[in-house]
C-alpha cells in the first residue's frame, strides 16, 4: 500500500483572505479515520466544492483542506462488514469534501456507511459524471412523481438548464416521457439542450419578469429550480393549479421575494430537495434507478473530463459564470 498520494490543497494564504489552490503530495496518515479507504478513481467538480475552494467558512471550517464532495473508486481496505477490499463504490454528500478530506485526492478514507456499491449497469466514470448532480436531478424527479406529476399534465420546466444538475434534470425528464422547458441565460447552448431532450428553451431574462406581480399566467404542470432568488418565485407564480417545484439551488440567490396567493389559491407546493444528508438506502435506491431504468445515453454530451491539475482553473470558470454541464475530474 503507497503511503503517498496526490491531491488538491486548498490553503489560505499567509496574510492575506485569498485561498490557494495547489496539487500536493500527503501521506494517508494525513487523513481522517474511518473504516474505508478507497481508492479514488473519479471525482467531479461541484459549485461547493468551488466554495470550498475559495475559502467559504460556511462550507468549509478548517483549513488547509482537499475539497471534493464526491469521489468513485475502489476499497483498499475494509475494517467493516460492509464492503471488501476490491469492491467499487460511490461516495457523495455527507461531510466528504466539506470539513473531511475530499474526492480531490487519490484517496480518501470514509466511514463505511457513507458508501454505496458502484451499480450494475454504470462503471466509476459514469458515476462520476453523474455525481452528486445527477443524484440531486434524480431526487428532484422522484419528489415530483410522488406529489404526482405525469407526462399528459404539461410542461414542466427547469431552470438553470446548463448546469450539472439541470442538464441531467433536462435529460432525465425527457427519458420520461415529459415535454420539458429549459431555462438559460446561455443562448448559444440552445442546440445542447434540444439534443438533451429540450423541446423549448426559454431566455433567463423572460423568466425573470413580473418579479413584482403576485402572480403570473398558469404555465408549467411542474418544475426544477437549480437557481433560487426571484426566478424560484416567478416559477412558483407560474405554476399549474396543483402543480410542484423541487427546489435545489441557491446559485443567483438563497433569498426570494414571496407571498400565499399561489399557495392558496392554486395549491401548488415548494418542495426541498437535498441530496448531502438523505439516508443511504435512499442514495442507493436512486443510484439503482441511475442505472437502470433512468440510465441515460447522452452523458458523454454534458461533460468535460479535466485533472487534478486543471481543477484551479475550472473552479474559476464556475465564479465566472462560465462552466456548463459536469465536470469530471480524473483523478490519476
Amino acid at each position: 500500500m503507497v503511503s503517498q498520494f496526490k491531491a488538491l490543497v486548498v490553503d489560505r494564504k499567509e496574510g492575506e483572505s485569498l485561498y490557494s489552490q495547489q496539487v500536493a503530495e500527503r501521506h494517508l496518515d494525513d487523513l481522517p479515520a474511518g473504516d474505508l479507504l478507497v481508492r479514488v478513481n473519479y471525482s467531479s467538480l461541484n459549485f461547493k466544492d468551488a466554495l470550498s475552494a475559495k475559502g467559504n467558512k460556511g462550507v468549509t471550517r478548517q483549513y488547509p483542506h482537499t475539497p471534493g464532495v464526491d469521489a468513485a473508486g475502489v476499497v483498499e481496505f475494509s475494517g467493516s462488514d460492509l464492503f471488501a477490499a476490491g469492491d467499487e463504490v460511490i461516495v457523495t454528500g455527507y461531510d466528504l469534501g466539506m470539513n473531511t478530506s475530499g474526492g480531490f485526492s487519490q484517496y480518501v478514507r470514509i466511514p463505511a456507511e457513507w458508501a454505496v456499491p458502484l451499480p450494475r449497469g454504470l462503471d466509476l466514470r459514469q458515476a462520476m459524471v453523474l455525481g452528486t448532480a445527477g443524484l440531486t436531478a434524480a431526487l428532484c424527479v422522484d419528489k415530483l412523481l410522488n406529489v404526482g406529476l405525469k407526462p399528459d399534465l404539461g410542461e414542466v420546466f427547469v431552470s438553470g438548464a446548463t448546469g450539472g444538475v439541470g442538464s441531467i434534470s433536462v435529460a432525465l425528464l425527457a427519458k420520461l416521457g415529459f415535454d420539458v422547458a429549459a431555462s438559460t441565460g446561455k443562448l448559444e447552448m440552445v442546440d445542447r439542450l434540444i439534443h438533451l431532450g429540450a423541446k423549448n428553451v426559454v431566455d433567463r431574462d423572460t423568466i425573470s419578469e413580473g418579479v413584482d406581480r403576485p402572480m403570473l399566467k398558469e404555465t408549467w404542470a411542474g418544475a426544477i429550480d437549480t437557481v433560487g432568488g426571484d426566478i424560484l418565485f416567478n416559477i412558483v407564480k407560474s405554476l399549474k393549479y396543483g402543480g410542484s417545484v423541487a427546489c435545489c439551488g441557491m446559485v443567483a440567490s438563497p433569498n426570494f421575494q414571496a407571498n400565499v396567493f399561489p399557495f392558496i389559491l392554486r395549491g401548488v407546493n415548494l418542495l426541498g430537495v437535498d441530496s448531502v444528508e438523505q439516508p443511504i438506502e435512499l442514495k442507493q435506491a436512486m443510484w439503482q434507478r441511475l442505472a437502470g431504468e433512468w440510465k441515460l445515453d447522452c452523458l458523454d454530451s454534458v461533460v468535460k473530463e479535466i485533472s487534478l491539475e486543471e481543477l484551479p482553473q475550472a473552479i474559476d470558470m464556475i465564479f465566472r459564470g462560465k462552466a456548463v454541464g459536469r465536470i469530471l475530474v480524473r483523478v490519476d
